[in-house]
Order: C-alpha cells, then sequence, then structure tokens
C-alpha cells in the first residue's frame, strides 16, 4: 500500500471552532430569506413532474409510431428524474416542510419508486447524512456490493464488481428499494429473515404498487385507448415498453448522479473511531471531505436534484436545494481559508473517476491517502 501523508484543514480546536462558525452564518444568512420565491420554484418543479408524465403518457398512447413512442418514452424518464431527484429526495428532507403544504410535507411525501418512502428517510436521511463514508456505518458506501476502498476486504466477488455496477445502475430503484433490509446479511447468515420481514411487507407493498401502474394499469389503458385505433396490442405493447425505458432512464441517470457524489478520485472515507465525540466542525468537516460536486448547466443542476452541489447538501440537507447555487461560493471560500479540499469538476470526468475507482478496487490491495487533522484524533482516509 503507498501511503503518503498530508495536513489538511483546521489545526488546532479553535480554528476548528471558527471553522464551524463561518458555516453556520452561511445557514443562518440563507434561512431567514426562505419564501415565496421557494414555494414557487418547488410548486413549479411539481407542475413540470405532472406536465411531462401527462405529455410522455398521452404520447406513448399513440407509441405504436416509433417517433411519438420514443418521445413518449424520454418524457416519462425526464418526469420520473425530476420526481425522484429535485422534488422527492429534496421534500423528503424537509427542505419545503415550512410551507405547511401538504404536497410537500417531508414525513408524508411518497415519490414514484419502488422504495418505500419510510425505508428512504431511514437508510438516506439518518444513516447515509450521519455517518457520510464512515466505514461500517454508511451502507451507501458501496451498496453492501461494491469494494470501493482498500478500506474494505477484498472477496471472489469484487472481480465482477463492474458487471454488478451495471446492474445496479439499471435496476437502482429496485436494489435501493431493499437496501435498508442489509440483504448483503441476510445472505451471508448475520442477519435472519425473520428480522427483515417487517421491512419485506412495506416495500413489497410499494414494489407492487409500482408495478400494478407502470406495468399493468397503464398497459391495460393503453390496450383499451389502442383498440378505438386498430392498435390495441401495438399500443399496449409501446405503453409497457414505454414504461420499462423510462424506469431505465431514471435508475442509470439516478445511478450516476449519486455515485458522482461520493465515489470520485478526491474523496475521503472515515474509521468509526474517528467519529468518537465529534463536534459539529468535525462533522462539517467529514461532510466536504466525503463529497464531491459537478460542474454544469442549470439544466444539470435540476435534472440532478441540485446533487451536483452534493458538498452544500450534505453541510444544509434541510435547506431548499434550489439555494445550494448561491451558497457553493460561499462555502468553497470558507474551505480555501481553512485548506480544505473542495472537490467539483465536470461530470464526464467525475464519472470516468467513479468508473476508475469500481475498476481498481476490483482487485486486491489499492492505495491510499492517509490524511492528518491536527484536531483531536479526527484520521481520515483518501480511498
Amino acid at each position: 500500500m503507498n501511503t503518503k501523508t498530508m495536513t489538511i484543514g483546521p489545526r488546532s480546536m479553535e480554528e476548528m471552532a471558527a471553522f464551524e462558525r463561518e458555516l453556520d452564518a452561511i445557514r443562518e444568512e440563507v434561512k431567514p430569506t426562505l419564501g415565496e420565491r421557494d414555494a414557487r420554484y418547488i410548486r413549479g418543479i411539481l407542475r413540470l413532474v405532472r406536465t411531462t408524465e401527462t405529455l410522455g403518457r398521452a404520447l406513448l398512447m399513440f407509441g405504436w409510431f416509433p417517433p411519438t413512442f420514443l418521445l413518449g418514452a424520454f418524457l416519462l424518464g425526464i418526469s420520473k428524474i425530476v420526481d425522484n431527484m429535485e422534488l422527492g429526495h429534496n421534500v423528503m428532507h424537509g427542505q419545503f416542510s415550512w410551507m405547511n403544504d401538504p404536497r410537500f410535507q417531508g414525513d408524508t411525501f411518497d415519490w414514484d419508486n419502488t422504495c418505500p418512502k419510510e425505508e428512504w428517510r431511514h437508510a438516506h436521511n439518518f444513516v447515509h447524512h450521519t455517518y457520510t463514508n464512515v466505514i461500517g456505518k454508511d451502507r451507501d458506501f458501496g451498496y453492501g456490493m461494491l469494494r470501493l476502498s482498500n478500506d474494505l476486504r477484498w472477496s471472489w466477488l469484487h472481480p465482477f464488481q463492474l458487471l454488478l455496477t451495471f446492474l445496479l445502475a439499471a435496476f437502482f430503484e429496485w436494489f435501493v428499494a431493499i437496501h435498508d433490509m442489509q440483504m448483503d446479511k441476510v445472505v451471508i447468515g448475520r442477519r435472519k429473515w425473520a428480522d427483515v420481514q417487517p421491512q419485506w411487507k412495506l416495500v413489497r407493498a410499494k414494489i407492487w404498487r409500482q408495478v400494478r401502474k407502470d406495468y399493468i394499469a397503464w398497459p391495460l389503458a393503453g390496450l383499451a385507448v389502442g383498440a378505438l385505433f386498430g392498435h390495441a396490442t401495438d399500443t399496449a405493447l409501446a405503453v409497457l415498453c414505454g414504461n420499462l425505458i423510462g424506469n431505465f432512464i431514471r435508475n442509470f441517470w439516478a445511478w450516476a448522479i449519486i455515485f458522482c457524489g461520493h465515489f470520485t478520485d478526491d474523496i475521503y472515507t472515515f474509521s468509526r473511531e474517528s467519529i468518537e465525540n465529534e463536534t459539529k466542525g468535525q462533522w462539517y468537516l467529514r461532510q466536504i471531505l466525503g463529497s464531491s460536486n459537478i460542474k454544469g448547466s442549470k439544466l444539470l443542476h435540476l435534472l440532478s436534484g441540485n446533487l451536483s452541489h452534493q458538498v452544500e447538501h450534505h453541510l444544509y440537507p434541510d435547506i431548499p436545494a434550489n439555494r445550494y447555487i448561491e451558497m457553493a461560493p460561499k462555502v468553497r471560500a470558507v474551505c480555501a481559508k481553512y485548506r480544505v479540499p473542495y472537490n467539483t469538476g465536470y461530470f464526464i470526468p467525475q464519472l470516468l473517476t467513479v468508473f476508475k475507482r469500481i475498476a481498481r478496487y476490483s482487485l486486491p490491495g489499492g492505495s491510499q491517502k492517509a490524511v492528518t487533522i491536527e484536531v483531536d484524533s479526527m484520521l481520515p482516509e483518501k480511498a
């Protein structure tokens, strides 16, 4: 193992406290300004989701004509992307609960996804955001399947992880649905099936709801509409395939954005011991070191659910994501002041480093960069 030691971040408890105060101040500057502008924004996102879904599904009713089929499937995929990324993910963080609008309440909102909202809020909002990149605590680091750091032991499964990654990306919503059940531990005997039965009941109900909608109800509607034009079977098949393609579009995109958020070259991992007695400033530091941003256009920010600002999202998960673009320069300035790396890059280069990581750690060993933070005993490791 090639290890290189370097010093980053605040170098005293006084500096760490100042670092914490400056990041707190960015939040406190934004919170009083939340209001109608943000409410209009999220209401517009909901209209966008509904409009693209309506147009996509309507076009699929004439899916026996290839251009109509392709456009319908594409619009349905866009609707599902925006529903999951910019609407569902952010609303379920409670970013818009202050509106007191039942459509945007974080604890009751549900999305177009096989993952139950309750499972997502626990696995993502609590576990992942609390223990970001802490090996053995953050199950999003590798999703119980992939070896993405030499902190994790190599096994016979890992040479196949490029193939596993493709399957994970293609069926991302299905893997996310069972993610909190920790099925990898059930398979190796560390959890009993009886322990996950209550979760499985919840997951099974949500899966059935999505399957019934996308693969039974809408194709049957296509069968009825198609019969009016003499294309009953063709229309039903077009609707079925269009829903399947729309879900694949959403799955691949969500996978790519999420993996670019935590698995690029320049992210760091942490041991369980390193977060003992962790202060808020140290938690802030860990979120920054464990996250990666994506540079791009407003359209990219929208379609990524503003997870293109993953650093800001992990610092301020309850602040409306449409505000991250104005917070990012201030966060970056604080990072520069306190010698904290701020990882950002364009989408394709960031994604290529993700594939590089997946390929490298499919083999035994792997280099890492140890980082000394001269405050307490917080010692993250660059994977």
